[in-house]
């Protein structure tokens, strides 16, 4: 196997070491924007039940209001990084806070359903923004000693977005209101703003032309994909709304690599996939992605529907899982040089493939909470072995000049496999079980469950084509 440095190539030699900001404002300037990013993907969850009787929702109004900000921010991940690339990539930072921010505040004002649906499509314009550029602002802005542990412990911030999600969203619904779930995201952002602009330092791409046809392209073929995978459970997947938007999704897609490809100016240059190390990356991240997400959005409602817990204490119950990342993520990042990145990602995957196959072989009407725990924490330590060294990774094997792109390309491919995760594992949940009762809800989340296992299985072969252990 091929070794890699996972010290960022460096730009052309520069005359004296370029002064660095301390670690601390860095993290605080990249970090409390991806947190309330990471923090509004589940909170929303918990407080639909309570938006549908406020608002006077429909169902369909109810699943608008997650997937307006999945379809978005997945849309718009590489539209955003490749702006950023041109325009700036802190002016495009702060431009994503404050869209969110100014959203969020919008969201908490809503008193119609398509209020609600259109502000939180907005906040996934800004979170397209904010998310892949907070890692790279962050590998821009410290120094090559400090890279890996700043890059592990910005993944600590963004498990603690996603630990405390649900909680957070179950504890404001119980005790305030539904509302509070968007405002808390405004003083964050106000506090984000200044810290940023002072902070991070402005940089761009080495192309500073836009490519129209591409930014075109990638937002409406990732938006078809999506859209087909989000309602291809509901609506069949066969159907020709469903069907249409699969292909015409992937006929888009197509005609995107056919462009970047052949025009001067790409938006994603598609040298980063020539690096193994890069390509197989993102197969891992994928694969990880549909396979895990798409077990938690099961799990989280098995603890409410077959054990009949409330959605904050469904929220606590599930904090095993989602805060050992928080822990383990900073220590996978201060290990990556010393163990090598493949031996840290297949370990991660191997937690989690054996967590999931666990979690699904214990899965009966008679077991108890406690019974999952070791699970629980075995997948929480898996996803924290992962988040670190991937981000390692996309950033080490792109030039400087395309860690934006290399980023966002990385983000966009994660998300999908997020929204196929989700709709995949919901379907076979489906066509296997359902509502009705607590054995029907079962007999539908263990072939669920044994299948993500399986998925991530995939990822830990995958992981088997990084780079070893760096020569020193």
């Amino acid at each position: 196997m091929s070794t890699l440095d996972t010290t960022p190539p460096a730009d052309s030699a520069p005359a004296a070491p370029p002064a660095h900001p301390p670690l601390a404002a860095v993290l605080a300037a990249v970090g409390i924007p991806m947190f309330m990013v990471t923090l509004d993907n589940l909170v929303v969850t918990n407080a639909l039940p309570a938006i549908r009787k406020d608002l006077g929702a429909s169902l369909t109004d109810l699943q608008w209001f997650v997937d307006a900000y999945i379809l978005a921010f997945a849309s718009m991940l590489l539209t955003a990084s490749a702006l950023g690339e041109r325009l700036g990539r802190r002016r495009m930072f702060l431009a994503g806070i404050a869209v969110f921010t100014a959203a969020s505040a919008t969201c908490a004002l809503a008193t119609e359903p398509w209020i609600l649906i259109v502000t939180r499509a907005l906040q996934g314009l800004g979170g397209a923004a904010v998310m892949p550029l907070s890692l790279t602002l962050l590998s821009a802005a410290v120094s090559e000693d400090k890279r890996n542990a700043a890059i592990g412990i910005w993944g600590g911030i963004s498990g603690l977005g996603v630990a405390v999600g649900p909680v957070v969203g179950g504890a404001v619904v119980d005790g305030v209101s539904w509302q509070w779930i968007f405002w808390i995201n405004v003083p964050f952002g106000i506090l984000a703003l200044p810290v940023a602009a002072r902070v991070l330092s402005e940089s761009f791409g080495n192309n500073r032309q836009l490519d129209p046809l591409g930014l075109a392209l990638s937002s409406a073929g990732v938006l078809a994909v999506v859209w087909g995978v989000i309602h291809g459970p509901d609506g069949g997947w066969t159907s020709g709304a469903v069907l249409g938007c699969l292909l015409g999704g992937a006929v888009l897609l197509a005609a995107f690599l056919v462009w970047e490809r052949n025009t001067a100016a790409p938006m994603l240059p598609l040298r980063l996939f020539r690096s193994r190390a890069f390509s197989a990356i993102n197969l891992v991240m994928f694969t990880f992605s549909l396979g895990v997400f798409g077990a938690v959005f099961l799990l989280a409602q098995y603890l409410q529907v077959a054990m009949h817990y409330t959605p904050l204490e469904a929220g606590v119950r599930i904090m095993p899982w989602s805060l050992a990342p928080i822990v383990v993520a900073p220590l996978a990042g201060l290990l990556a040089d010393r163990v090598g990145i493949r031996a840290l990602v297949v370990t991660g995957q191997l937690c989690l493939t054996t967590a999931l196959a666990w979690m699904a072989t214990i899965t009966t009407t008679a077991v108890h909470y406690g019974a999952y725990v070791p699970s629980l924490v075995l997948a929480g330590i898996g996803m924290g072995l992962t988040y670190a060294p991937a981000a390692t990774v996309v950033m080490a094997t792109a030039d400087p000049a395309d860690r934006g792109m290399a980023s966002g390309a990385n983000n966009t491919i994660r998300q999908v496999g997020v929204a196929m995760g989700v709709a995949i594992l919901a379907s076979i949940f489906a066509s296997h079980g359902g509502y009705s009762s607590a054995a029907d809800f079962i007999d539908g989340l263990v072939p669920a469950i044994y299948t993500g296992a399986s998925v991530v299985s995939v990822g830990a072969c995958a992981a088997l084509l990084l780079p070893g252990r760096p020569r020193h």
